[in-house]
């Protein structure tokens, strides 16, 4: 006969009186020691209130249970009661004491020594099958219990661990999560700064809110939320949201999708909504579009009565680039964007000034004198710098550089510290790197290899993916810098240990007097590479790598960054770039997306401009395209911007972010290729 899993019924009655009196002993302190808790992390909402039966209510019972299962269920309703009357550190306590009397002696599924029969067998092993499960419903239930407590207490990456507990041990015994599980995981992934594994834990939650459990939910108040965050999201952002596939995806990303292309546009947004609705009437975000259908209607009435007054009109735009001087190139090429997007537009007139023969200081005389409505500019850091210190310009402002932090700022991790009037277009590499790493760690990918080159360029770009990467997954990412020369290819050699197979070859045929048919072998571990570096160097690098890798293993997938791609470079034969994935503006990559007309007029035009003078070019376009939407992108944070240089969204700190495409070189072409 095997061993029972739990406590004989003496120790268990024993305990059980043990447990009673050391919490009746901290009832007198319940008011003291709960008074020290903050409000920070409130998880009341963990259990419902109706027919409210008291947590001692429960452990009273359990004190004159004799069957140790019941007991063990009572004092767990008695924990998850704590929570509810806010007792966060009685919970905790009784929780813990409750994982040591947990049994823990799981008899093992198989057949018995004692059993001689295939019944008995079958009997024996459904039985253990069933002690098994309900042990990991157990310790489920009190990880639940220890998450509510530590959040309450604002103990988050404790109670974060939690979850991952709950997690497996929801795994191991095969049941749905409950909703406070996603609940609270949708919190504590916001505190850890995980904006999509946030949403997807509050979606999962919503949709467990019909359902029988026992816990409350504030539906509309949750709606209302959920939509302020999913409209907030990048478009990378929400194609990695969609992939996640949470619950009633479909139609949340269709009206996000919706409110992001059409929400500048009243009539057209109304439109596109009530065809939402016909296409999706059972939704939980009905009450959401109800909503912006009523907000169009108010919309559209004061916008005809601000263009009657024609108090939004922009009519006097300047705009300060470097036209002479060492970055002449890069001014020009700016303003040639700015007027490909202006077309002669009568009802604007565009003043270039020289920023390189400017005084800032007459700066606010000469605005007045022109009559500006609005301002374009500068493009460089120090203009910037000084454009901003001329408090008395309060101007709308459109920067096309995000001016320098201080070491003091950097340190505290601040903002830019722009004034609610001023808005900069932010072209920063190190965007796309946290694209590129939030996109690729959803792949599954386990031991990723970063190879760089050591320029400035290239090391900010792998800084910010290894941040990112580590945020999400806890892992820090293995980096290389590879040097220019002769080294490069030895470098990349040792990152793949095909240095020790040529090593382990040549060792061998010194042993061995035949001649031997070798392969070197690469390191296994690797499963994905991500390559910083321009497109010079990656051309040299990329077929380092493939010729490294053993014909008999597993390809393993490239990506790249912008810097990769060159369409200059590329005008000679690509096939040494076959499968590499890189991050691109849409102006530089063939796409749904790029303004094929004007490319090809541009391509006429300047057939052998660079690619950062492209980037130039296709952010002035973008500086004047979006320049009537930014009043409407600041009151209503769903508006975005389809351009040249990305999908861009206006953020909280007044910066207009960007969300790249993704290629791929196939054979002699490049690819726009869906990622998400």
């Amino acid at each position: 006969m095997s061993k029972t899993n739990y406590l004989s019924p003496f120790t268990h009655i024993i305990s059980v009186i043990c447990i009673a009196c050391l919490l009746a002993s901290c009832a007198g302190n319940k008011q003291s020691a709960t008074s020290k808790t903050t409000t920070q992390n409130d998880n009341s909402y963990l259990l419902s209130q109706k027919d409210y039966i008291s947590a001692q209510h429960y452990l009273n019972q359990a004190q004159t249970e004799t069957n140790p299962d019941q007991t063990l269920a009572l004092l767990i309703k008695s924990s998850e009661q704590l929570i509810v009357e806010k007792d966060y550190t009685r919970a905790l306590w009784l929780a813990n004491q409750l994982s040591v009397l947990l049994p823990l002696k799981k008899t093992k599924t198989g057949i018995s020594q004692f059993s001689n029969s295939k019944t008995q067998n079958q009997a024996h092993n459904q039985s253990n099958n069933q002690s098994h499960i309900q042990y990991h419903n157990q310790a489920y239930k009190l990880a639940l219990v220890k998450a509510a407590s530590l959040m309450a207490l604002n103990e988050n990456e404790l109670a974060y661990e939690q979850l991952l507990l709950a997690d497996n041990f929801h795994s191991i015994a095969a049941n749905a999560h409950q909703m406070s599980y996603f609940k609270m995981l949708g919190l504590l992934q916001q505190f850890r700064k995980l904006t999509l594994a946030s949403i997807d834990a509050k979606l999962r939650a919503f949709s467990l809110q019909s359902t029988t459990q026992p816990y409350q939910f504030n539906e509309l108040d949750d709606i209302d939320q959920l939509w302020q965050q999913l409209s907030q999201l990048s478009q990378w952002q929400l194609n990695q949201l969609k992939s996640l596939n949470p619950p009633h995806i479909k139609g949340w990303f269709q009206l996000v999708n919706y409110a992001h292309k059409f929400g500048s546009d009243q009539q057209k947004f109304s439109r596109y909504l009530n065809q939402w609705h016909r296409k999706y009437p059972d939704h939980p975000a009905k009450s959401v579009v109800n909503d912006l259908l009523d907000e169009n209607s108010i919309s559209n009435n004061s916008v005809q009565l601000n263009q009657l007054n024609n108090s939004n009109n922009i009519n006097n735009i300047a705009v300060i680039l470097p036209l002479s001087g060492k970055q002449k190139v890069a001014g020009t090429v700016a303003q040639q964007g700015i007027l490909a997007a202006f077309q002669n537009d009568t009802n604007k007139t565009l003043h270039f000034i020289d920023a390189n023969k400017l005084d800032m200081t007459t700066l606010k005389a000469s605005f007045d004198h022109l009559a500006i409505d609005y301002v374009i500019g500068p493009l460089l850091k120090p203009h910037v710098k000084a454009y901003l210190a001329q408090t008395e310009l309060t101007l709308p402002t459109l920067l096309l550089n995000l001016p320098n932090k201080t070491l003091i700022e950097r340190s505290l991790q601040k903002s830019y510290g722009l004034l609610p009037h001023q808005v900069a277009l932010s072209m920063r590499r190190e965007d796309e790197a946290v694209q590129a790493a939030t996109t690729l760690s959803q792949k599954q990918y386990q031991q990723p290899l970063i190879l760089s080159h050591q320029d400035n360029t290239s090391k900010r770009i792998t800084k910010a993916f290894t941040q990112q990467w580590q945020l999400i997954t806890g892992k820090l990412p293995e980096t290389v810098y590879v040097a220019k020369g002769e080294e490069t290819q030895d470098k990349l050699k040792e990152s793949l240990d095909v240095l020790l197979s040529e090593e382990r070859i040549d060792d061998l045929q010194l042993r061995v007097k035949q001649t031997l048919k070798t392969e070197t072998r690469n390191r296994r571990d690797v499963d994905m590479i991500y390559l910083v570096g321009s497109a010079k160097q990656t051309r040299l690098l990329k077929p380092y790598i493939d010729v490294n890798i053993s014909p008999f293993a597993e390809l393993i997938p490239i990506y790249g960054s912008s810097l990769s791609h060159s369409s200059a470079v590329d005008t000679s034969d690509k096939r040494d770039l076959t499968g590499l994935v890189f991050t691109e503006i849409p102006w530089s990559l063939s796409s749904t997306q790029q303004n094929k007309q004007l490319a090809q007029i541009s391509h006429q035009l300047w057939p052998n401009r660079s690619d950062s003078l492209q980037r130039f070019f296709a952010m002035g376009f973008d500086s004047y395209s979006i320049l009537d939407k930014i009043s409407q992108m600041k009151n209503k944070s769903y508006i975005r911007h389809f351009g040249q240089t990305g999908v861009l969204k206006l953020n909280s700190n007044n910066i207009l972010t960007r969300s790249l495409l993704w290629g791929r070189y196939q054979k002699d072409k490049v690819h726009e290729i869906a990622m998400e």
